[in-house]
């Protein structure tokens, strides 16, 4: 394998919000840094680029288009090194981070590493969810804010929290059809925490705007409801609804069958602290904040040194809370190598931590509407497929617990369970949650340990072009 490397004073993995924003802040304190991500420009998943050569209409701009050019702006104006279509497989200590591009792999070592690696999506598995047709949430919003492409001509969108009506009003906007718009919230779930949206106004404005554009397209609202099940040959022909109570539990009461060709869903987000975890930093457990998260000093400082988490990675907190968040650590991260004085850092810290307990409250409002529900992930029927990627059901799943495993590694060992090219992400959340059924609690489920790679990567572009005659071969030992 052949590979270049590159030496810098600050490595940041991921530029959504969070990375960029602390790329920038340490560039600009002096830092020699170098911004990887596996997109071509930044953004991340929020502020995510249009893809090359493709054009969004006006109807689906937003507020967050704008954001995310000017952040594209500040960074390509900035003098940082910016490494796009780079994908992370490998994180090791002190810290070298290795990354597969098209050109083949390059290394990069520093002696600081910010991880802004985001979030994935949670989607608790029910009947037909591995159709063809069906797909997150975000994945949706990928397609549409990237490709200006429709997820199909019908659309269930379905699942709980803000995503649900942003998803919804793209298609709208996009000239799609909306069959059912399916919330686990009911209508007092939403004034509970309007209060705490409204400390956000131009975004509980840009909110209002998305219902009132589904509103006006008569889409028909189910609050309370979940999808029991996603039906069709070869792929998605029609969505079953069921009223749910609070935690997502089937209760009494009708079910729909709403034809569509394909259904975006999404239970909420996981911080994706893959890296923090592979570096066996000291992680916590806090469901509503993503499920394991590092454990963080007020400036994004892990329990390793030299290791700093921001944004969604370090705990769910939208894009506001990600670009502080990033801020923050790009700074302090100035400050440890010297970079910047105590008292400026100190200053700009207190500032900073101001302006995240403004948007602290929003960001709570839409973690409590995007929590885990309970009773969602016990009506997983035993037949239901949870690993999509090794094909193990829950019915497999609680026996290899019954069969002795007693935490998520040992159940891996069992059932192959989390073993697949997602690595997990799809789930392991709800396998965690059914051994924490068994055990006690998640803290007893455990967390997979990290291992590289962290992304799956092409074989060849690790090896490279090379000829047998290449392989160096010591000579024989003497007899």
């Amino acid at each position: 394998m052949s590979s270049t490397e590159t030496r810098a004073d600050l490595i940041v993995v991921g530029a959504g919000p969070a990375g960029a924003s602390a790329a920038l802040a340490a560039h600009r304190a002096g830092l020699a840094v170098v911004l990887i991500d596996e997109a071509g420009r930044p953004g991340g998943q929020v502020w995510r680029a249009p893809a090359a050569g493709v054009a969004i209409p006006e109807a689906l701009r937003t507020q967050d288009d704008r954001d995310g050019a000017e952040l594209r702006a500040a960074v390509a104006a900035s003098g940082l090194r910016f490494v796009g279509d780079a994908r992370v497989w490998s994180v090791t200590g002190r810290f070298r981070v290795d990354a597969a591009t098209e050109a083949g792999t390059e290394a990069f070592v520093a002696p600081r590493l910010v991880a802004a690696t985001g979030a994935h999506e949670r989607v608790v598995p029910f009947p037909g969810w591995t159709l063809p047709g069906v797909i997150g949430l975000a994945a949706a919003t990928v397609l549409l804010k990237s490709e200006a492409m429709l997820p199909g001509r019908r659309t269930v969108v379905a699942g709980c929290g803000p995503l649900l009506a942003a998803v919804a009003a793209k298609i709208v906007a996009g000239g799609g059809t909306v069959s059912g718009l399916v919330d686990l919230a009911g209508p007092a779930d939403w004034l509970a925490v309007a209060p705490r949206l409204a400390r956000r106004p131009r975004l509980l404005r840009q909110g209002l705007g998305w219902m009132i554009r589904i509103g006006l397209a008569r889409v028909p609202v189910h609050f309370r409801h979940a999808v029991v099940a996603a039906e069709g040959g070869e792929a998605v022909e029609q969505v079953v609804i069921a009223p749910v109570d609070a935690e997502g539990a089937p209760v009494a009461g009708t079910r729909h069958r709403i034809a569509a060709d394909a259904l975006a869903v999404g239970h909420g987000l996981l911080a994706g602290a893959e890296i923090p975890r592979l570096l066996r930093a000291s992680l916590r457990f806090e469901a509503e904040a993503g499920g394991w998260i590092p454990v963080l000093d007020t400036a994004g400082r892990t329990s390793i040194a030299g290791l700093y988490a921001a944004g969604d990675g370090a705990g769910i907190a939208g894009a506001a809370g990600a670009l502080l968040s990033g801020r923050l650590a790009g700074l302090a991260a100035a400050r440890d190598a010297g970079a910047l004085a105590e008292g400026a850092f100190a200053a700009a810290r207190d500032r900073i931590l101001a302006e995240r307990h403004a948007v602290e409250a929003f960001a709570g409002a839409v973690r409590r509407l995007m929590r885990p529900r309970r009773g969602l992930v016990d009506a997983i029927a035993p037949e239901t497929v949870v690993c999509r990627c090794e094909d193990v059901t829950r019915a497999e799943i609680d026996a290899a617990v019954m069969a002795g495993a007693r935490e998520v590694n040992q159940l891996k060992h069992f059932t192959r369970c989390g073993m697949g090219p997602c690595q997990g992400r799809f789930c392991g959340d709800t396998a965690a949650e059914l051994v924490a059924r068994h055990v006690g609690s998640r803290e007893a489920a455990g967390v997979w340990t990290a291992r590289p790679p962290l992304r799956p990567v092409p074989l060849d572009t690790l090896l490279g072009d090379f000829d047998y005659a290449d392989i160096p071969v010591p000579k024989p030992a003497p007899l």
